[in-house]
């Protein structure tokens, strides 16, 4: 069978092909579960239903709870978006899809 060019069509890249891009995205979900876990256990659960609890520790004057509740889950949105980054470059490299340069630049 022909295209309307009269050459055979391209059959595609073989089965399997994709393996790799099934596998990258499974691993890439599977970080972000992880990180939005942290997330959920420390402004949810930490800064929210366990606040009372929390408040009965008192570390350098302030409670823990009020602690969690403010700066503590700030500091660890900003721990998670750098553990994500610094992951994801890792992951895109060893797939070989990262956004450098020969040079090792960012595109």
């Amino acid at each position: 069978m022909t295209d309307a060019r009269g050459s055979a069509p391209d059959p595609g890249p073989p089965p399997g092909a994709n393996g790799w891009r099934q596998e990258y995205w499974k691993k890439n979900l599977r970080l972000m579960v992880v990180l939005l876990s942290i997330w959920f256990l420390v402004s949810f659960v930490c800064g929210i239903l366990l606040i009372e609890q929390l408040n009965t520790i008192v570390i350098a004057g302030f409670p823990l709870g009020l602690w969690f509740a403010q700066q503590g889950s700030i500091y660890t949105f900003i721990i998670l978006i750098l553990v994500y980054t610094l992951r994801m470059d890792r992951l895109d490299d060893e797939y070989g899809v990262a956004e450098r340069d020969e040079e090792g630049n960012r595109l």
